[in-house]
């Protein structure tokens, strides 16, 4: 048997790395409003999600892309 292993390859492939999030780039508030109000959006960067205190409503950010419909918004309690 021979071995097929090219010359100082690694014996065994790395384990994989859980890619990271992309960023969301900040300066997209000063453009974004929320869809259902019209009003302004705050950043929060822990949950990812632009947040409509007026509509009640939560975007996610997903890849570091803001989804601005209605029917994907989180509605906010209390």
């Amino acid at each position: 048997m021979t071995d097929t292993t090219a010359p100082g390859a690694p014996d065994a492939l790395p384990e994989a790395v859980a890619p990271q999030p992309a960023a969301f780039d900040r300066r997209m508030l000063e453009a974004l409003v929320c869809p259902a109000s019209q009003g302004t959006l705050s950043y929060d960067a822990e949950a990812q999600e632009l947040v409509s205190k007026t509509a009640r409503l939560a975007y996610p950010i997903r890849n570091g892309i803001p989804i601005m419909l209605i029917d994907e918004a989180r509605r906010l309690d209390g």
